[in-house]
């Protein structure tokens, strides 16, 4: 019995020692997968093996934020966009970015029809381009304006419209480049040579440099003066019915001159002298008219909102049912007009010279007299 009791000690303190040697590499392992966790989500060295031995389940690697996809199927019109343009941060609504110009690289980013990658933390999307005129580009999708800038930096914006493709801005950015060639020049044409070419049957003068030119009588109705420069430029009696005038026109003269329909939408008028002018239903919205003179001229239903007649002289000029809502007239002369039925809201009259005016009817809401 004693015999059979000792080899059964002897057998089970063999298995043991077995059993403590094949734990061990089991254990070596588990530290090392252990460390090797630990350096990769904390990027910390390893604690002792004294230590480790006491470490909970190890947790997932913790790694920092990157990129993810966010989908817009279909963005609101007013959900607000946050944008990193090379380090600078803007503000704004999918609308803005859609509605101008839909065709362009932005419209087709945020209509709804790709992912688009933003940073989880702060939601915005990234482009690399340069930031500091994009509140340019901005503005141009939220109004279309158009900044006044040197030279230089018109062409690095230019650069960053055709990256966008805004086609629309790259095309008044081009104009704008055309018109300051054209200031620096003389006339490209002779009177004779505008005869000539208004024999034609639709004539066009874009971009053509008249200024200092007499083109006193002549029939020039219709014709396309966009871009050109007339300054200092002579239609006194011209006909120039429907003609397009979205031009730098400053110190011209068109006395008596027939403008009726005309456009000069944002052209650059002041110093020009318009007396006895028939400009009857011609549309002068945002166009620059400070120091013009206007005396005794028909504009009737004539469109000058938010036009500047800062010290212009409209004495004695017939403005029935013309349209002046937001007109700058600080200054100006309107002594013995007509402006019944004119629509004069939100108009500041309190520097304007009113005496002899004719308003009945005139539509004076929101007036400041």
């Amino acid at each position: 019995m004693a015999d059979k009791e000792t080899k059964a000690k002897a057998e089970a303190a063999a298995a043991a020692a077995a059993s403590s040697s094949t734990s061990e590499p089991e254990v070596e392992a588990q530290v090392k997968q252990i460390e090797a966790l630990s350096i990769e989500g904390t990027g910390c060295p390893p604690d002792p093996p004294s230590a480790i031995h006491r470490i909970a389940p190890t947790t997932p690697p913790v790694h920092s934020p990157e990129p993810v996809a966010m989908h817009s199927p279909e963005p609101s019109s007013s959900s607000p966009v946050l944008l990193n343009i090379g380090g600078r941060k803007y503000t704004t609504t999918v609308e803005t970015l859609t509605q101008r110009e839909p065709d362009s690289m932005l419209g087709a980013m945020f209509s709804g029809r790709h992912t688009l990658p933003h940073q989880r933390a702060t939601g915005m999307v990234f482009v690399d381009r340069d930031g500091k005129h994009f509140r340019h580009v901005l503005n141009w999708l939220r109004d279309g304006a158009i900044p006044v800038l040197s030279e230089s930096e018109y062409q690095q914006l230019l650069r960053e419209a055709e990256y966008y493709q805004l086609l629309g801005l790259a095309d008044c950015i081009n104009e704008r480049l055309g018109w300051k060639k054209i200031e620096s020049s003389e006339a490209e044409l002779t009177r004779k040579d505008v005869i000539k070419s208004i024999q034609a049957q639709r004539v066009r003068f874009r971009g053509v440099n008249l200024s200092g030119l007499d083109l006193s009588k002549l029939d020039l109705s219709e014709v396309d003066f966009s871009y050109a420069c007339i300054k200092n430029t002579d239609f006194s009696c011209a006909n120039l019915h429907k003609a397009k005038f979205g031009v730098e026109a400053s110190s011209s003269s068109f006395r008596n001159a027939y403008l009726r329909e005309c456009e000069f939408i944002g052209a650059d008028l002041q110093e020009s002298v318009l007396d006895g002018a028939n400009l009857r239903s011609a549309n002068l919205q945002d166009a620059r008219l400070t120091q013009c003179s206007f005396i005794e001229t028909d504009l009737h239903s004539a469109h000058l909102q938010t036009a500047n007649l800062t010290g212009a002289n409209l004495r004695g000029a017939n403005l029935e049912a013309a349209n002046l809502k937001g007109a700058k007239l600080s200054g100006t002369n309107l002594q013995g007009a007509n402006l019944q039925r004119a629509y004069l809201r939100e108009v500041d009259l309190r520097d304007t010279q009113l005496t002899g005016a004719k308003l009945g009817g005139a539509n004076l809401l929101g007036a400041i007299r």
